[in-house]
């Protein structure tokens, strides 16, 4: 833990803006240039390139004054080596904290280049902003974290003392397999004080946010079987109902005619303080006129603080090959966010006891469980988080938003298990607009630069503190 202390003088933080300012074409520069190498995590894409992406990284940390800097990897559950990721250590004063800078270098598929308006992994900028896969999920990350401590660096001596400690991931759109592992691996490196995950969301263009709580996640598949093979739908149709038309039946008892989620067992936190208006939520989401919203209670508690279940996928015969036969079996896949609170081995378990009881007309059940995430709930009273609001305040010279986000950050519960002691912070480098894991991807420019200012005035802060 780390103590309280007074806030920083306004020649520093003066100091720190023009730092940060005079570098800053510098930095956006970086960042288009890391952000144009494809390294995804997937099985299905070239490691190669993964690798090259965990290599730029190392060359930038050690271009901004870090030392010991290592490309380590651990073990998957599955036996297979984990993604390349990079750790890198400026040491604390005696006396005073480290902080742990976490982001993740990998980045989702381009997906369908056809959406695109310039190609993914050629970073370009046009108006207020930058587009391209990772420029904002999680490569600007990156680059706030490398930009503020060279700003820290050049405008306090000695960095004022405080530790810091780079931890760029390599699989988490992947689903990070390894990254248990690799906290208990490499737990003496990774040590601090406070951690600043940079790789949630702002409020807004203008207006910042500290991420306070997040939705956990369990997935799963479940396929409903009625024949032993397919047969003519001429021939035996009427009697037997195929297996795409139970599956859309069984599907429909997930939820409530509101659309609340109408499975029994899981629970909801208390509702935001914050309002997220409705009108907001369309324009963000991309609602199409006329589409009545699902649920009930206000927007912010349907996004962070209750259950959301959704179905990703179906496995059916597509249209385009489909025949004149009732097909035995169909699947599909469902993720569901859990609320704060929410233990996930319990939801996983509802969700199965919901569909057993639900299955329409006999038809025979697999359940087959996936991914399991822990929820988060922050300290918004803790040192480390009155040090980020003050410097978000200052950043942006606008009061910042204490949100919820309701997706999920599932290691963030392994951060807060392995270093219990240590503060977490979760910043956002990204905003309502910047598409992440979409098409046409982008950063806010001027936002990318209020974030290096601010983590920059967190380390300057946390550095006049006592660890």
């Amino acid at each position: 833990m780390i103590s309280d202390s007074p806030a920083l003088a306004p020649d520093v933080v003066s100091e720190l803006r023009k730092a940060v300012e005079r570098r800053f074409d510098a930095t956006l520069a970086e960042l288009m240039e890391l952000a144009s190498i494809p390294g995804i995590a997937w099985d299905a894409f070239d490691p190669g390139e993964l690798e090259r992406s965990a290599q730029a990284v190392a060359k930038l940390a050690a271009a901004a004054g870090l030392d010991g800097v290592e490309i380590l990897r651990a073990e998957r559950p599955d036996g297979k080596p984990g993604g390349p990721a990079v750790v890198a250590r400026r040491a604390a004063a005696p006396g005073k904290p480290t902080v742990l800078l976490y982001a993740h270098h990998d980045v989702q598929p381009p997906g369908d280049l056809s959406l695109w308006n310039s190609a993914p992994f050629t970073p370009e900028v046009r108006g207020a902003r930058v587009f391209g896969r990772g420029v904002a999920d999680d490569k600007a990350g990156v680059m706030v974290h490398l930009a503020a401590w060279r700003a820290v660096s050049e405008v306090l001596s000695d960095a004022a003392g405080v530790g810091v400690t780079l931890f760029v991931e390599g699989e988490e759109e992947a689903g990070s397999p390894s990254f248990r592992k690799f906290l208990e691996t490499y737990r003496e490196r990774l040590a601090a004080d406070v951690i600043v995950v940079a790789d949630s969301s702002n409020w807004s263009v203008g207006t910042p946010a500290l991420t306070t709580s997040l939705r956990g996640l369990v997935d799963g598949t479940f396929e409903v079987r009625v024949l032993s093979h397919a047969v003519h739908s001429g021939v035996f149709g009427g009697p037997v109902l195929d297996a795409p038309t139970l599956l859309a039946r069984l599907i429909a008892t997930l939820h409530d005619e509101e659309g609340n989620v109408a499975v029994s067992g899981l629970v909801a936190a208390a509702d935001p303080d914050v309002e997220y208006p409705e009108e907001q939520y369309r324009a963000d989401a991309g609602v199409l006129d006329g589409v009545r919203l699902a649920g009930s209670g206000s927007i912010a508690a349907r996004l962070w603080s209750r259950p959301a279940l959704s179905i990703i996928g179906i496995d059916a015969p597509a249209v385009a090959v489909s025949s004149n036969t009732i097909q035995p079996a169909a699947r599909a896949k469902f993720s569901l966010r859990l609320a704060p609170g929410q233990d996930p081995d319990a939801a996983m378990d509802a969700v199965r006891r919901h569909l057993e009881a639900h299955v329409p007309f006999g038809a025979k059940l697999e359940f087959t469980p996936g991914e399991r995430g822990n929820p988060y709930l922050a300290d918004t009273g803790s040192p480390a988080a009155r040090v980020a609001l003050d410097a978000l305040r200052s950043a942006w010279g606008v009061d910042p938003v204490q949100m919820g986000m309701g997706g999920s950050i599932p290691f963030v519960a392994d951060l807060k298990e392995v270093f219990p002691a240590a503060e977490v912070l979760i910043t956002g480098v990204e905003d309502p607009d910047s598409r992440a894991h979409s098409a046409n991807e982008s950063l806010h420019v001027e936002e990318f630069k209020r974030c290096i200012v601010a983590e920059a005035l967190v380390l300057a802060a946390l550095g006049a503190r006592k660890g």
